[in-house]
């Protein structure tokens, strides 16, 4: 766990695989990170507790992390008084992130949502929710879960990467599974400033190897086009 703690700020428990082990593992699960000061999101001891945002502070910034799972099965949500994930239902979701805003007072809200099928592009459900969740006050969303990356768009001036693909992931014949976007925004109060991808290929040993010279998407803000820098020598945060 110390040498993990090296490498991540955070953790996001709201996936669909989480609850595999059942309670009692989950909870071992939340203590041992706990107790390696590793904080995370979309998961708690209840409902409310996963539903919590996860507030980091960086350079005078208040960022709320907020996660939620919105793929089958949904037999491992979170209840009032049993542990589990944040399920991505849709009123809920917009009043925590009124809740980050207004009683937690964040400058930045980002939901990172588990969502989508399998081996395909962005649907009308991943759609509709990123739109309510800007509607809501978000101001970027992060996808996940699809074992592929999908589209990126602007709504309402606001960034959405539906799915960032895979990272850490064995099993896969080479291919777009072996590909995983490294996502890199810089921000302010007021909006987003500028943002990078960057491609992670997994080797045959399910490790991803950066591509530097990748081609992969990039932008600024939505008034400008959506467009594609070669890795890190046309990134904005040289």
């Amino acid at each position: 766990m110390r040498c993990i703690k090296k490498h991540l700020d955070i953790v996001c428990l709201a996936n669909n695989h989480t609850g595999d082990y059942g309670h009692v593992a989950f909870l071992e699960q939340l203590r041992l990170l706990e107790q390696n000061n590793i904080p995370y999101v979309g998961g708690g001891r209840d409902c409310a507790h996963a539903r919590q945002p996860l507030i980091i502070e960086r350079q005078g910034l208040r960022i709320a992390f907020l996660a939620y799972n919105d793929f089958k099965p949904r037999a491992f949500e979170a209840g009032p008084n049993w542990p589990g994930i944040a399920w991505a239902v849709d009123a809920q979701v917009a009043a925590d992130i009124e809740a980050a805003r207004t009683i937690h007072r964040a400058d930045f809200v980002i939901p990172m949502l588990h969502w989508g099928w399998e081996n395909e592009p962005a649907n009308d459900r991943q759609r509709q929710l990123a739109k309510l969740m800007i509607d809501a006050g978000a101001d970027m969303i992060v996808g996940g879960h699809p074992h592929v990356t999908q589209e990126i768009e602007y709504y309402q001036g606001k960034l959405i990467v539906f799915s960032i693909g895979n990272f850490i992931f064995n099993g896969f014949d080479p291919g777009p599974a072996r590909i995983g976007w490294v996502l890199r925004a810089r921000i302010s109060k007021q909006r987003l400033i500028a943002w990078d991808t960057l491609i992670a290929k997994i080797d045959d040993f399910g490790q991803p190897i950066l591509q530097v010279d990748a081609t992969s998407p990039s932008g600024t803000t939505a008034d400008e086009p959506i467009i594609q820098r070669c890795g890190l020598k046309d990134s904005p945060f040289k």
